[in-house]
This record gives structure tokens, C-alpha cells and sequence, in this order.
């Protein structure tokens, strides 16, 4: 496991290795360590602004090799966020490491976690807040699956749909808390009067009279946000909604 000195002394060395490197003109520190949270368990995020002229897919091969070759690097993943790509690296002693090479007309805040270490960031879009309406979506889309899947004898696919519905659930406590949404990153901060009721809805064993329990807690608490949200949507959902658990 890794120590927080040696976090704060990679992060170190990978930011001179920034300062180095004539095709990055721009980084900041996003993430726990920009707001304020950080802590023994927090990773390193850096956001990389490119050159205009730099070769994005020549910097993410270079930096990506010395991640391997300097750094312990074990696996890397990416995400495509416009034509920033964010790879995150596995390193060996379990720190995980994510760099964001942005575009040069990219290398601005997307949200407050943003501190500028060096380079001019510039006025980014706001990035449209999650949809109400897309969570309820495919929350009674996952409530329909798993009641399928339990019929079906399937209970771990059936697991796994009252999982995905319990996070709509829990994604729509965040939206009306003013909390960040997306990978559960806001749910410890949900107050324990939300949160505490929701704990019915865990899956205690994969048999169907516990997945139908689980399902019909889950559905009710469902119909519960949907009423903070649209309160006529959430009556024409809830009779064939409740139809779909013996438990509720």
C-alpha cells in the first residue's frame, strides 16, 4: 500500500515532469486534493493542458510509457470527455493515478475542484447537470428487469438490477440535496434520515423471496423521489410499479 508521503512525492515528480515537457503548457490538481478532502486514501488527478500544436495521441503514448517504465504502472483505463482523454494508471502499490490530456481550447474548470498550478486555464461550458427525468427513467426500467430476472431464476442478473435501481434512487436523493450525482460520489453527504431507510434495499441473499423484499423496498423509495420530482409522474408509476414485487 502506499503512503501519503509517497503520493505527495510522485505527485511532485510528475508535475516537474509536466514543467518539462514543451507540449504541456497547462496543469492543475482536480479532484480531492483541489477541494480541500484529501486524504491517506485519495488518489492523484492532474489535468494536462495541451499545446495547440502538441500531438495528443504522441503525449498520451510518451506519458504512458513512462507511467510503466518510471512509475510501477500495472493497467490504465481512459475516458472520453469531448476530446479530453482521461487515463487513469493502476500503479503497483495501489495508488491510482489519473491524467487528463485536454486539448488546449479545453484546459479550464468543469467544476470548483479545479487548483491552477501553472499555464492560463480558459472559461469551459457548464457542463449540463444530470437529468431528473433520465434517472427516473431508468430507475422503473431496472424495477421491470428485475422483476424478470427474478421470475426467470436468474437472482444475480436479479441482484444486480435492484443494485442499478437503488443507484437511480440514490443519485436522485443527490440531485434534490444539491449534491454531486455521479459515481456515488455525494452519498456519504446524504443526510442519515435519506440514507439510513435505504439500507432495505441491500440484497441480503440470492433467493427470490429476498430479492422481491429487496425489490419492493427499493421501489418504494423509488416512488418516494419521483414525488420530489414530478408528483403526478410518480402516481401513474406507482400502481403498476408495486404490481411488480409481492412485497410491496
Amino acid at each position: 500500500m502506499f503512503t501519503p508521503q509517497q503520493r505527495s512525492a510522485l505527485r511532485d515528480r510528475l508535475v516537474a515532469e509536466a514543467r518539462a515537457d514543451d507540449r504541456i503548457t497547462g496543469l492543475a490538481f482536480t479532484g480531492s486534493a483541489a477541494s480541500g478532502g484529501e486524504d491517506e486514501w485519495s488518489d492523484i488527478d492532474l489535468y494536462l493542458g495541451l499545446d495547440p500544436d502538441a500531438d495528443q495521441s504522441a503525449v498520451l503514448a510518451d506519458w504512458t510509457a513512462r507511467m510503466y517504465a518510471d512509475h510501477d504502472c500495472v493497467a490504465h483505463t481512459d475516458l472520453q470527455v469531448r476530446g479530453t482523454t482521461y487515463r487513469g494508471f493502476f500503479l503497483a502499490s495501489t495508488l491510482q493515478v489519473d491524467l487528463a490530456f485536454a486539448p488546449a481550447a479545453e484546459f479550464g474548470p468543469l467544476g470548483p475542484a479545479f487548483q491552477i498550478v501553472f499555464g492560463q486555464p480558459l472559461e469551459q461550458p457548464v457542463p449540463l447537470p444530470s437529468e431528473a427525468t433520465g434517472l427516473i427513467g431508468m430507475g422503473w426500467l431496472y424495477a421491470l428487469h428485475a422483476r424478470s430476472s427474478i421470475m426467470r431464476g436468474r437472482g444475480w442478473q436479479a441482484e444486480y438490477m435492484i443494485s442499478g435501481l437503488r443507484d437511480q434512487i440514490l443519485m436522485l436523493a443527490c440531485l434534490r440535496h444539491d449534491l454531486p450525482a455521479g459515481h456515488g460520489r455525494g452519498y456519504h453527504q446524504l443526510p442519515p434520515a435519506v440514507l439510513l431507510p435505504l439500507e432495505a434495499m441491500l440484497v441480503r441473499a440470492i433467493d427470490p423471496a429476498e430479492l422481491d423484499r429487496a425489490l419492493g423496498a427499493a421501489i418504494g423509495a423509488f416512488l418516494d423521489e419521483v414525488a420530489a420530482v414530478d408528483g403526478a409522474l410518480a402516481s401513474r408509476l406507482s400502481a403498476p410499479l408495486r404490481e411488480l414485487s409481492l412485497a410491496t
